[in-house]
């Protein structure tokens, strides 16, 4: 059911804020994050530490934990209207929030924060003000592109495809932008791209067609920053070769929002892609359409063995008898697409 039929839509007020990471493996995140990537580092104990991509106090948060995993997607809205609009729709759909401590605020650098479930097992958290943190920032690039697009965007698989799109779409008013249809190693997958503003997306959604099937191990199979040069994107690339981190994709450019990328293994062996002139979507004009292949060209495999792939096999026959929670109560019934 619209919202606009019950309540006013949030999007275009909803950006993706900050990320949080549960790890132990701290040292090596400094390198990746400070010395590979480009990021500013802020060791804030001995358990938290923090990247920042401009003068928001907080992009990504780093807890110590055995996850070696995303564990919560942060979401900025932009006024206590919006904020309230959300908390009345997950309560309403019975779903318990809860709210953050002082510490926890302050360890995101945000106000009014509050979380509540979400599929794949990522907390969702919102807060209505990010705090701005000291200059000069420390950073190996120009700058990152944040703003009213947010800071990105992040890429789960599921086993429920439609629950994932239907949760964003109740809960933030997610629009799809569009699909791609993609064969690797011989299975099909299908690829839902869904955008809150007007970056192409802030969230996508992986399926295997037609199985139940995820070989993923983790909640985020990728996550995204967007630099603000191209020489940034080729400089970290570099440094991430240089500095002895594993390479997933080399660099190339995607079918659908025409972002130039490479995808590099984080420490807690998930994904990072760094891209370049990603388009923007016009409101008034995109119409969704399917894409064929994740690229025009590039973004080849870098380094992946039999083992690699075995191993993947098995999680994903695993992944057949494991629950996977899409928080039903809040992923809708009324979109079915191909």
């Amino acid at each position: 059911m619209p919202h606009s039929v019950t309540s006013p839509s949030v999007f275009g007020n909803v950006h993706l804020g900050y990320i949080v990471v549960e790890t132990e493996k701290f040292a090596d995140w400094r390198r990746f994050g400070r010395d590979a990537i480009g990021m500013h580092l802020d060791d804030l104990t001995s358990d938290a530490m923090r990247f920042r991509l401009d003068e928001n106090e907080c992009r990504f948060l780093l807890r110590r934990g055995p996850a070696e995993d995303v564990t919560a997607l942060g979401w900025h809205l932009d006024d206590h209207t919006s904020f309230d609009r959300i908390v009345a729709r997950v309560t309403g759909h019975g779903v318990p929030v809860t709210w953050g401590t002082e510490e926890e605020a302050a360890l995101r650098g945000v106000e009014r924060l509050l979380r509540f479930p979400g599929p794949n097992g990522l907390t969702q958290e919102i807060y209505t003000k990010a705090h701005t943190g000291p200059m000069p920032l420390h950073m190996h690039t120009t700058g990152f592109v944040t703003g009213d697009a947010g800071m990105g965007h992040v890429a789960l698989t599921s086993k429920k495809p439609h629950q994932v799109r239907g949760y964003y779409d109740t809960v933030f008013d997610a629009r799809l932008t569009d699909y791609i249809d993609e064969t690797i190693s011989g299975v099909k997958l299908k690829i839902r791209f869904l955008r809150v503003n007007e970056r192409h997306h802030s969230v996508a959604v992986a399926a295997v067609q037609k199985l139940p099937v995820n070989p993923i191990r983790t909640r985020v199979q990728h996550l995204n920053i967007q630099v603000a040069e191209l020489d940034d994107m080729t400089n970290s690339y570099l440094r991430v070769k240089e500095l002895g981190f594993d390479m997933a994709l080399g660099v190339g450019q995607h079918t659908n929002d025409r972002e130039l990328s490479y995808y590099a293994m984080t420490p807690s062996g998930f994904e990072w892609e760094v891209g370049w002139n990603p388009i923007t979507i016009d409101e008034d004009t995109w119409e969704p359409t399917t894409h064929q292949g994740i690229s025009i060209w590039g973004h080849t495999p870098v380094g992946q063995t039999i083992i690699d792939k075995l191993a993947q096999f098995k999680l994903g026959a695993r992944s057949v008898v494991r629950r996977e929670d899409t928080v039903p109560a809040l992923s809708g019934t009324g979109i079915q697409d191909d």
